[in-house]
């Protein structure tokens, strides 16, 4: 089993109050693209990986790469106006020689190895898999301020990143989402419309996104208290 791996590394970091695009921004002393690298890293079957920048990020993107220590050839592809355009853009960058492709953000610097393995062999078996957690809280739905339901949450999962598929469902999928002019906020949400199998691979809690200030001190807290993933 061949993968390729694509990182996205394209968002800015104005949520977060910085300058920085948001993977460049400092994590416990390394760029937070670091830790997602890092972990690639350790996936046997990844043979390549390609990074989605922004413009004029370029030679701090390699530079992470070579701190990050990576033994597959890395790629740099330029970021997109959406995250969709990004792994659309970069996709075209992946080997045809790869059997999978698993897509990951930056901005989640605690996705941990047993993830990407999961999803990788969940993908190479049925099509298409992410990561993702049940949703623990109870759910209201709203008009304005006002509860009009509560939502069964019993068959609800909070998705994640990575989420891998099989190379040639990915690229009809966003070839597909380009033609149509479909927007999503995910890519196992482009490879369902085309009627194709994604199965859940139990995530974590602690594979937070940050978006947000308070999520990063949250990551901060977390890496500078040892923990590893």
């Amino acid at each position: 089993m061949r993968a390729s791996a694509i990182v996205v590394a394209a968002g800015s970091g104005r949520r977060l109050g910085s300058d920085l695009a948001k993977a460049f921004v400092p994590l416990a002393g390394h760029p937070m693209l670091f830790y997602a690298l890092r972990t690639i890293k350790s996936v046997e079957s990844v043979v390549e990986t390609v990074i989605a920048v922004p413009a004029g990020m370029e030679s701090q993107a390699r530079a992470v790469v070579i701190e990050a220590g990576l033994r597959a050839p890395a790629k740099l592809a330029p970021g997109g106006s959406q995250r969709q355009d990004s792994v659309r853009i970069a996709l075209q960058l992946t080997s045809a020689e790869s059997d999978l492709v698993i897509v990951h953000d930056a901005a989640r610097p605690f996705a941990a190895h047993r993830i990407f393995e999961a999803c990788l062999e969940t993908a190479s078996r049925v099509g298409g898999a992410i990561a993702a957690v049940p949703v623990s809280d109870t759910l209201k739905r709203a008009q304005g301020q006002t509860i009009s339901a509560t939502v069964a949450r019993d068959s609800l999962w909070q998705a994640q990143t990575p989420q891998a598929f099989r190379r040639e469902l990915l690229i009809r999928a966003h070839q597909r989402a380009a033609g149509d002019e479909i927007v999503a906020t995910d890519d196992a949400d482009l490879v369902e419309r085309l009627g194709a199998k994604v199965e859940i691979v139990e995530g974590s809690p602690i594979n937070l996104k940050i978006t947000t200030r308070a999520d990063l001190e949250l990551a901060e807290a977390l890496a500078r208290s040892g923990f590893s993933i």
